[in-house]
């Protein structure tokens, strides 16, 4: 292969991973995404809790972050949280959201290219980035990479064997996918930013492939629905998705799963 091609191969692998226009667009703002999405946020945070209790770091990067909504959770199990994000604006929004907070420190990058030696962090988290991947392999190798012996991540996963998509595809004969599915709608298909669901055990597989263990399980947001949300109040809802987060794993029942994974 010449040279120039070789460049050619590079800039179609790398330019994909620069995309971050939708979260610098300045008419979108993510602060306000999540307003109505307080049971959302509260079941992560619970799922987090419970993958991390009685564990403690030196250092912990939350990847693709945005504005910083899960540091301020990660600050109780690492002594020094960084976030990692992509987006000018998020970072930006990130400066007055985390205000006051010394322990945490903004990085501008890439999930793909980390600005960390290898074997230099302790804990990473990864939420809400996957569905924008869809193929994660090069973010978790770099993971990877980046992780200590021994060191943890949390890994979400937007679910595509939820208990709902494996009732509509069992009605029309098939299978779930092992291969990611773009759900986004026929308006954002030209989009560039991608919007898909992972088979979980297909993550798995990659995850293994990567040097990562999993070594347990949640099925998230178990309870969201419109109409529960109206009728329910959110720390009710807290409650019933606590009991359900272990107990549903198994079958990935809920539209998000957390993996904790372990590098060997």
């Amino acid at each position: 292969m010449s040279v120039s091609m070789k460049r050619r191969s590079v800039k179609k692998n790398v330019s994909p991973l620069r995309k971050a226009d939708q979260y610098d667009d300045p008419s979108y703002n993510y602060l306000h995404y999540w307003e109505g999405r307080q049971y959302e946020h509260m079941a992560e945070v619970a799922a987090i809790e419970s993958l991390l209790k009685a564990k403690h770091f030196k250092h912990a990067v939350d990847i693709g972050g945005g504005y910083g909504r899960l540091c301020v959770v990660l600050t109780r199990f690492a002594q020094k949280v960084t976030l990692a994000e992509p987006s000018q604006q998020q970072l930006d929004m990130a400066k007055e959201y985390l205000k006051g907070r010394p322990e945490i420190d903004c990085k501008q990058m890439q999930a793909a290219h980390l600005d960390f030696a290898d074997n230099s962090i302790d804990l990473v988290t990864m939420v809400r980035v996957i569905h924008h991947l869809p193929d994660p392999s090069s973010e978790l190798a770099e993971i990877s990479r980046v992780l200590t012996t021994k060191g943890y991540a949390i890994i979400e996963v937007a679910n595509l064997a939820h208990a709902r998509n494996r009732v509509k595809y069992a009605l029309h004969g098939k299978k779930i996918p092992s291969k990611p599915v773009d759900i986004r709608s026929a308006a954002n298909q030209s989009n560039d930013l991608p919007f898909v669901n992972h088979n979980p055990q297909t993550i798995i597989k990659q995850l293994a492939h990567a040097g990562l263990t999993v070594e347990r399980t949640l099925s998230v947001s178990n309870l969201r629905s419109p109409a529960l949300k109206r009728l329910i109040p959110a720390r009710g809802m807290l409650t019933v998705e606590r009991i359900m987060q272990p107990l549903l794993a198994s079958i990935y029942f809920g539209p998000s799963i957390f993996f904790l994974v372990r590098k060997a």
